[in-house]
């Protein structure tokens, strides 16, 4: 006889699927691109690499994604480049480009590996350096952090883990990892041992680096860290005492940061710095929301966007449009705000559908979204993992981006 929570987890599982049949029924209409390829391991992570490796007439774009497999197998960093069929392309030459050959077995071509580097351990996230995008770093499930430079790697797979800098400092592993988009090298790291650790790899020859300072003010896990844009010496922290830190290189000790307040009424599992605008970031919490923040006014928040139904882990904003903001959750969603809308009026139609702020959800994945990332080459295109074992590719159709694009007001300035 099954029990209660047995029958409660297959009605979720049937609303889950049965979402996903609606979903990819109406594809066409809401993408100009989506692509989902099956992984044969899930991945915690994934970002697109900034390099374009070729101008041919179906454009080449590159991207990192990992493994997370069982305990037996082994795990590996990838770098893979992905041929897009991006609007204006020569639909002929894309289906040459990855039509199958003898080769391959007839396989898709469309995502193919050029770097699979050995890694101890599942990788729960990886980020590129943005002044060398040759330069990734890896958060690793022991404590330390990994520095690889994977031109150098050989082509195709290693056998051994070597990366080329292992960097110490951690008692415990973790998710936040952040490199500084405005001094070369600078690299914070958080942990559930309550610590964010701050490298600077810049000019070392050693093997193994010590962190340069660590900062202990949260008490228990460190969600997430993330540097300013704007400002070389701010970043802010969030954790599991619900907490946002502002520090500042310049005034603050270890364990003084500049600014804290609550955040959220439960954890914070994620924070983004607005790369426009300085004075403007975002937290998203184990509550189900995403708070808007000012910086000159942090004793509450600006607007609080709701519409996931289990906890927020990632937030990002867009690199090409200062006013997009996603989020993914728990709850297998990204979705895709615009803070210019909010206010706006809504029929009670579409009031249904969620808040006026809201832009889109997007619901090609069935389970938890581990990461996603923002193209920084093409507007609008996007890449997401979830622990359903797929990544996928995707580009909402234009017409739901542009539509009232010329009404934008200034609410969050």
């Amino acid at each position: 006889m099954e029990n209660d929570g047995d029958v409660r987890g297959e009605e979720e599982e049937g609303e889950e699927m049965e979402e996903y049949d609606i979903w990819k029924k109406n594809t066409p209409f809401l993408y100009d691109l989506v692509v989902s390829h099956a992984l044969e391991w899930p991945s915690l992570t994934v970002q697109w690499l900034p390099d374009a490796p070729s101008a041919a007439a179906v454009p080449l774009r590159r991207l990192i994604f990992a493994t997370h497999t069982a305990e037996d197998e082994p795990n590996y960093l990838m770098v893979a480049d992905v041929v897009v069929p991006l609007e204006g392309c020569d639909r002929r030459a894309f289906e040459e480009e990855i039509a199958g050959t003898e080769d391959d077995g007839g396989a898709n071509n469309q995502i193919r590996l050029i770097r699979r580097i050995n890694h101890d351990g599942e990788v729960n996230r990886a980020r590129y350096m943005p002044q060398n995008s040759a330069i990734i770093a890896t958060k690793t499930t022991s404590s330390d952090i990994y520095v690889f430079d994977y031109q150098k790697e050989p082509s195709g797979f290693t056998d051994a883990c070597s990366p080329d800098m292992v960097l110490k400092g951690h008692k415990k592993e973790g998710f936040g990892l952040s490199w500084s988009p405005l001094k070369e090298g600078y690299l914070l790291s958080s942990s559930r041992d309550s610590y964010i650790c701050l490298w600077d790899i810049g000019g070392s020859a050693q093997n193994t680096l010590e962190a340069k300072e660590r900062y202990e003010a949260h008490e228990g896990d460190v969600g997430d860290v993330s540097w300013s844009w704007r400002n070389e010496s701010l970043f802010g922290s969030v954790g599991d005492d619900h907490r946002l830190l502002i520090w500042d290189l310049r005034a603050c000790k270890p364990n003084q940061p500049q600014h804290a307040i609550e955040a959220h009424e439960a954890e914070v599992n994620c924070l983004a710095f607005n790369p426009f605008n300085e004075s403007i970031l975002a937290t998203g919490a184990a509550d189900k929301t995403v708070n808007l923040f000012d910086m000159r006014k942090l004793n509450m928040p600006l607007h609080t966007f709701a519409a996931h139904t289990d906890a927020v882990f990632l937030l990002q904003w867009s690199p090409k449009n200062d006013h997009v903001l996603a989020s993914g959750g728990d709850d297998g969603k990204v979705m895709v705000w615009d803070v210019t809308r909010i206010g706006d009026e809504q029929d009670p139609e579409d009031a249904e559908d969620g808040p006026p702020e809201l832009l889109f959800i997007h619901g090609g994945h069935t389970e938890k979204i581990s990461d996603f990332s923002w193209s920084l080459n093409d507007d609008w295109l996007m890449s997401s993992v979830a622990e359903d074992n797929t990544l996928q590719i995707w580009q909402m159709a234009k017409n739901i981006y542009t539509e009232d694009d010329s009404e934008q007001n200034d609410v969050y300035l």
